[in-house]
C-alpha cells in the first residue's frame, strides 16, 4: 500500500478508528526550470547563513520562534509533538452535521483516509453511519505542525477528509465589500432578457460528469511548446491577437447576447447529433 502522508486514528466518542491520510490529488502538469537569460545556466535555491554568507545545509537548519528583538527560541520536532501529543496522533471528531449545511466556501482540499492496523471494523463503521445518516463528521487534527479543521465524509467505498477553511480565514457575503462601488440595485433586467435566459440555461444543461471536464491549456500548451521545439523557434514569439466580441455586461440590452448564445448553443446540439449519426451510419 502507498506510504501515507499522515497515520493515526479518529477519536469518536471512546473508539478509536486507526487511519491513514492519503493525498486524492492527481497533479499532471508542466514542469519549467528557471534559467539565467544571459547564459541559459539553470538558477539554483541556496539557503545561506546571513552572518557568514556561507551555504547551510539542511540538517543543520532548525526552527525558531522569535518572542524579542532578535531573541529566539530553537523549536525541534519533538516540541511539536509534546505540545499537544494527542493533537498531533488524533483525527477528533467534534460534531456531526447535515452534509447540506456545509459552506462550499469552507471546502479547500480533498484527502482519502484508509484504515490502519486493525481498523477494519471501525472504518467501515463509520463510513455507514455517515452514509445512512446523510451527515459529515466535523473533526481537528495536526498536520504538519499546522492544526486543521476537517470534515468527513462518505464517499463509496472510502471515508474521505476534506481539509476545511476555517470560519474565520473567509470573508462571508455580508462581510465582502467588492461590491460597493457598483450600485447593482439600479440595474433592471427585463422579461425577455430573463426569458432568454432561462431558455439559454434550458438549451446548455445536462448531467453532472465532472469527468468530462479537462484542463485543455496544459496539452495546449505543450503542443505550442513541441511547435517552437520543431521550428527551431528558440525566440520569443510575438503575441497572438485574437478577435475578442466585446460582451460588456454593463450595455442597456443583453437579449442580443442571449439571443446569439441560443443560436450558437443549437447549432452545436445539431454538430453532436450530425457526429452521432454518422457513426452509426459507419458502423452499420
Amino acid at each position: 500500500m502507498a506510504r501515507g502522508i499522515w497515520s493515526g486514528a479518529i477519536s469518536f466518542g471512546l473508539l478509536n478508528i486507526p487511519v491513514a491520510v492519503m493525498s486524492a490529488k492527481e497533479e499532471e502538469r508542466l514542469s519549467f526550470k528557471m534559467l539565467d537569460k544571459k547564459n541559459l545556466a539553470p538558477i539554483g535555491y541556496k539557503q545561506y547563513n546571513k552572518a557568514t554568507g556561507k551555504e547551510v545545509d539542511r540538517k543543520d537548519i532548525e526552527k525558531a520562534y522569535e518572542y524579542g528583538k532578535d531573541k529566539f527560541v530553537l523549536i525541534t520536532q519533538e516540541d511539536f509533538l509534546k505540545a499537544n501529543p494527542k493533537a498531533t496522533k488524533t483525527i477528533d471528531i467534534e460534531d456531526f452535521v447535515s452534509i447540506d449545511e456545509v459552506d462550499v466556501l469552507l471546502f479547500e482540499k480533498p484527502y482519502y483516509l484508509v484504515p490502519g492496523k486493525n481498523g477494519e471494523k471501525g472504518y467501515v463503521l463509520m463510513r455507514k453511519i455517515l452514509d445512512e445518516t446523510k451527515k459529515v463528521a466535523v473533526a481537528k487534527f495536526v498536520l504538519r505542525s499546522k492544526q486543521h479543521l476537517v470534515a468527513i465524509m462518505a464517499r463509496g467505498d472510502y471515508l474521505i477528509l476534506e481539509m476545511l477553511r476555517f470560519a474565520h480565514e473567509i470573508q462571508e457575503v455580508h462581510e465582502a465589500d467588492f461590491l460597493d462601488d457598483f450600485d447593482l440595485k439600479k440595474i433592471k433586467v427585463s422579461p425577455k432578457e430573463m426569458k432568454a435566459a432561462k431558455t439559454l440555461v434550458d438549451e446548455m444543461t445536462a448531467k453532472w460528469k465532472p469527468e468530462q471536464y479537462k484542463d485543455t491549456y496544459q496539452d495546449e500548451l505543450l503542443k505550442y511548446i513541441k511547435k517552437k521545439i520543431k521550428s527551431g523557434d528558440v525566440e520569443v514569439s510575438a503575441e497572438i491577437e485574437e478577435d475578442v466580441e466585446d460582451t460588456n455586461t454593463n450595455v442597456i440590452d443583453l437579449l442580443p447576447f442571449l439571443q446569439k448564445g441560443l443560436k450558437a448553443g443549437g447549432a452545436h446540439k445539431k454538430a453532436v447529433a450530425h457526429k452521432k449519426t454518422a457513426k452509426k451510419v459507419k458502423k452499420a
